[in-house]
């Protein structure tokens, strides 16, 4: 079952910090797709199953963002 969550990354400011994030998502197991919106921050992650949330804020972190 595909399971879809949406988070609030702070900090972001152009396509760099939105590839950033993306890359950083993307490397958790099971992610399938990362869609971010620059402009409001909102970032919805599709996985195979729901993702741990400090998983995702630590990815967020390791790009040098943070989870709202």
């Amino acid at each position: 079952m595909t399971s879809t969550q949406t988070y609030t990354v702070t900090g972001m400011t152009c396509g760099h910090c939105v590839s950033s994030v993306t890359e950083e998502i993307q490397e958790i197991d099971g992610v399938e797709d990362v869609q971010v919106v620059l402009e409001t921050g909102a970032v919805t992650v599709t996985s195979a199953q729901p993702l741990d949330d400090d998983a995702v804020r630590a990815a967020v972190e390791e790009a040098g963002y943070a989870v709202a």
